[in-house]
Parts: C-alpha cells; structure tokens; sequence
C-alpha cells in the first residue's frame, strides 16, 4: 500500500521538478519512480544508508533518508548539486508526511474494524482511542454491503471513492463479499436518509458497474463501544430480508418490525404456533389463488372494497373467498385479532421454509 502511496505523490512531484526522482525501500531497490523502467532496479545502497539524516550523494543520485517512518525509504532525485540537495530534502519532507497522514488513517480503520469484529477487549477500545485521537462520543452508524453478483471491478474502491472524508467514515472490507461502511451520522439523521444514501450507493454499483448487491442497515449508536451492536444489527437485516423481503435491496434494521422477533425463535416453537392456529386443517390446504387472495387482503388493510377492486373481481366473489378461509382454518380475516395471528403463522411458516438458522 505504500508504495502505491509513494508512487502516487513522485509521479505528481516528478511533473512539476521536471526531474527523475523516486523512493527506494528496505531492500534496496526502487519501490517508486517518475520513471518507470527504473522501478525493481538495485541503487547501490547500504543498510546504513536507510538511517542517514542528511541528503548524501551516490553516483548521479542525491538520497535522503526518510527516518521517521518504518520501515525506512530513501528518497532520491537525479542530480549532485545544490537544487537536487534542495529537492530531496523537500520531497523527503512531504513524503514523510504522506506517510504518518497514511499510516494514522490506516490504524484508525483497523481500529474501528476491530471494534465492529470484536477483536479488541471493551477496556481497551478508549485507551485506543485516545491514542488515535479518536472521538468516542460521536454518533455512528453500519452499513453492510453484500454483493450478489459482480463484474472484474473493485467494489472496495468504488464504495471507498463514495466516501471521501476518511476521518469520519470507514470503509472495512469484512470478506470478499462484504464491505462495511461505518459512517458518522448528525444528530438529525433519519432512517429515511440512511436508505436514501443506500440506494445511492446499490444505483452506481448497479448502474455503472453492473455490480448488484444488497444493504443491511443498522441503527445509530451513541459511542465507538457499541459499533458492533450495529454491525451486527446490520448483519441480521440482510438474513431477515433474505426471508421475508426477497424483493429488497435495502433492508433496514429498525423497521424489521415483527419479522425481527420471529427470525430468532427456535424452530420447535414456531412448528408448535402453527398446529395450535392451523387447527382445523394445514396451512397447506390452501391453494396459491386463495393464498395471492389474503396477501392482497392484507396490503389493502383489510378492505374489502379496495381488495376486490385491486384483484378485478366483485366484491361478493372476495366475500366467498373470505368465508371459504374461515372453514378452512377458522379464522375470520375481517376481524382484526384473526388477521393478526394468521399474519404471523404465514411469516413464520415462510421462515420455516427458509431453513433458518437455529439460535
């Protein structure tokens, strides 16, 4: 990583000096140039080399090494006189820099990557923090990206391009299909506008990348400590999603609603609720029309006005359909309370179905 680092500011330095300059590391070779062909080229160096203060010269070249990072690199421009001296040690400057900017950055991420894995000790997440000074107190929130299918495309970088601010977001690659975004959130933040930066996201995946995946959305918190709360929280609304909103792309955590609750019940429970409701015969006895009938019920808000003029049928035909359920399985879904356990016992039939994960 840091030599693309390197080789990133030396091609930019090397325009503007209008000189061959370029990075040599631990090994002794060229790990980063304006000029390409020398890179992997040995310099003649000397491990002592590595530990030198002062601008020194060797054959063409002007060195200086820069002591404050480790392990240590020599930077080198092409010349012997005083404007070559003049500009190692000014690039040397500037690469040290770059280098400490980098390396605070990259343990910051670590660090806030260990937090939401679980990977560091609770006690010792603030005295980490306030080595990294890093602000416990700020309001963060997760969000899981989990790619279904991708192109030859680095979906890290794309979502790291998205972020710019690397003091306040965080991008962690948690496998290769997961990546997790810690983002800071202002006190006014609504779960609407963490879906809005969502979908944001899934559209320039999808649409310039032909990348499509899904997002799982935790819930603010309050301090750094509490950062693998909403991971985790992230985590299960992508499962829960996989379950009862297959047609999702963004699932967020906090209107998982009752689907929440059921995703974690032991399965032997939830066999046991579906024989105490389906009584009077199994859920299976009704066919896929009576079935498409309830949904449809069920997202009209129980109206059967609005159900039968949704479904192209009149609204005697929705009534027979209705009464028909009832002597099936002696719910009434007209009456609210009925409607509601027979809600239920299909979600919970659906994450039978689903080979859940036992808990």
């Amino acid at each position: 990583m840091s030599n693309r680092l390197f080789q990133s500011v030396v091609s930019q330095m090397g325009e503007a000096v209008e000189k061959t300059i370029g990075v040599v590391d631990e090994t002794f070779t060229v790990c980063a140039c304006n000029e390409p062909a020398l890179i992997g080229e040995p310099m003649g160096i000397v491990e002592a080399d590595l530990e030198n203060e002062e601008a020194f010269v060797r054959g063409e070249y002007t060195f200086r090494a820069c002591t404050n990072t480790r392990p240590n690199y020599l930077v080198f421009v092409k010349g012997t006189d005083e404007v070559a001296q003049s500009f190692v040690n000014l690039i040397t400057v500037s690469l040290i820099n770059v280098k400490q900017y980098f390396d605070e950055n990259f343990d910051r991420s670590n660090f806030v990557k260990n937090i939401i894995l679980e990977n560091i000790m609770p006690g010792d997440i603030y005295v980490k923090a306030r080595e990294l000074h890093f602000n416990i107190d700020i309001s963060h929130v997760v969000l899981l990206v989990k790619i279904v299918t991708k192109n030859d495309v680095s979906v890290f970088d794309i979502v790291q391009n998205l972020f710019p601010d690397k003091q306040k977001d965080f991008i962690i690659n948690i496998s290769e299909t997961e990546i997790a975004i810690v983002k800071e959130t202002t006190p006014n933040i609504s779960v609407g506008d963490l879906e809005k930066l969502a979908r944001s996201i899934i559209d320039t995946l999808s649409g310039e990348f032909y990348t499509h995946c899904v997002i799982g959305i935790g819930t603010i918190v309050d301090t750094i400590k509490e950062l693998s709360s909403s991971f985790k929280e992230a985590q299960i609304a992508i499962e829960v999603g996989k379950v009862f909103d297959t047609e999702k792309a963004i699932v967020s955590y906090e209107n998982l609603g009752i689907a929440r609750l059921i995703y974690q019940l032991p399965t032997t429970l939830c066999e046991t609720y579906l024989k105490e409701v389906f009584k009077m015969g199994s859920i299976e006895s009704l066919d896929q029309e009576t079935l498409f009938t309830i949904q449809k019920f069920f997202e009209n808000n129980l109206n059967v006005s609005e159900t039968s003029r949704k479904l192209f049928v009149h609204r005697n035909t929705l009534v027979y359909r209705l009464e028909k359920i009832k002597k099936l399985t002696g719910l009434d879904l007209r009456e609210f309370e009925h409607a509601i356990v027979f809600k239920i016992a299909l979600m919970v039939k659906k994450y039978l179905n689903s080979s859940p994960v036992l808990y």
